[in-house]
């Protein structure tokens, strides 16, 4: 059986493995709770409480978050691996948290709104800032500075490189334009009523012209490796911020159905990518590789450049709407939590 010592390290190594939301602790949280206030689970039958904690988990991240965990059911069981919190684990964090009334429920509370607390202190400075005061290098560098907030970083990257592309997209004023040629109108006579809801073309009206725009695919779990944005004029988009290997480069390809996909990276990265998909023989797909500097470059511009003044304040208005979107946001502590009164429950071991 592991010592409580043993338990509190996985524990500890699955919050630091977590992102902000902390999906995972607050679901060991829930569990924990429920067996400590109903008794009617058995910590080592991980068929009690599989399935079931993670309707535990949702209803408590919905008022504490705003949002519930969207993850796949695979990644949310890795939960409970054997390198994770398996049951044996549950049982002694279970044994410890009944011992001292919740300590454990309230060890993971409070971790989570401490890293909350470093959150909300990074992502000030991107609310509070300005036109004439906003450094993008600092606001990313503030990630990587911080290891509690280093697991959010991709998602940090992903809305800076929405926020410049959608905002430029949007003050170039781009249009796309979707055709059929007149040799091929018999053809469109023959499905026109597949091109007109699909396409919106017809006979009468054989060119569409719409705005060209970029979109987030949307919260994604750390597992995933596909697609963060796509175009509505071609481009797939792919942001990776960490190392690559041939394996990690082959699923980034491979799970995108686009022969034109546009990577964002850290400059260091650049000649890695580029070799590791020329060894795979995937060079051909990539339209382009946008590196951290060209960012930088491009959000000076943006914000100080000649026509700062047009596309300036738009830029850091759709960078805080995207933060305030993703990102969780704790004005006050639930009832849901409140009613528990963790802040009564202390433990010498448990802080």
């Amino acid at each position: 059986m592991p010592t409580k010592y043993e338990a509190k390290q996985a524990l500890d190594t699955v919050i630091k493995k977590s992102r902000v939301h902390l999906y995972k602790p607050i679901q060991i949280a829930e569990i924990l709770y429920r067996i400590r206030t109903c008794g009617d689970i058995d910590p080592l039958v991980l068929e009690d409480y599989r399935t079931k904690s993670k309707r535990w988990r949702d209803e408590i991240c919905q008022p504490l978050l705003g949002r519930v965990c969207t993850s796949s059911a695979r990644f949310q069981d890795d939960l409970f691996n054997d390198n994770a919190v398996p049951p044996i684990m549950i049982n002694e964090l279970s044994k410890e948290n009944l011992r001292t009334g919740g300590a454990v429920e309230a060890y993971i509370y409070r971790r989570f709104t401490n890293k909350h607390n470093q959150l909300s202190d990074a992502l000030s400075y991107c609310l509070q800032a300005t036109k004439e005061t906003f450094d993008v290098k600092h606001f990313i560098d503030s990630f990587w500075n911080e290891p509690g907030l280093k697991r959010s970083l991709d998602k940090v990257y992903e809305i800076v490189v929405y926020a410049l592309f959608s905002t430029l997209v949007e003050a170039l004023n781009l249009k796309v334009e979707i055709s059929v040629s007149v040799e091929h109108f018999d053809l469109l006579n023959e499905f026109e009523d597949f091109t007109k809801k699909v396409m919106c073309i017809d006979h009468s009206n054989p060119v569409y012209i719409q705005n060209a725009k970029v979109y987030r695919v949307g919260v994604t779990n750390a597992a995933d490796r596909g697609l963060d944005m796509y175009s509505n004029w071609g481009p797939a988009i792919q942001i990776k911020h960490l190392s690559l290997d041939v394996t990690l480069a082959e699923n980034i390809v491979s799970s995108v159905s686009s022969d034109r996909i546009v990577i964002v990276c850290k400059d260091a990265e650049k000649d890695i990518i580029l070799s590791l998909l020329t060894q795979i023989g995937w060079k051909s797909h990539i339209q382009s590789i946008v590196t951290e500097n060209n960012l930088i470059s491009w959000y000076e511009k943006a914000l100080r450049g000649n026509y700062a003044n047009l596309i300036g304040n738009n830029l850091i208005g759709c960078l805080c709407e995207e933060i305030a979107q993703e990102f969780p946001s704790v004005d006050d502590t639930p009832d849901i939590l409140k009613n528990r009164h963790y802040e009564t429950i202390s433990d010498p071991f448990w802080v």
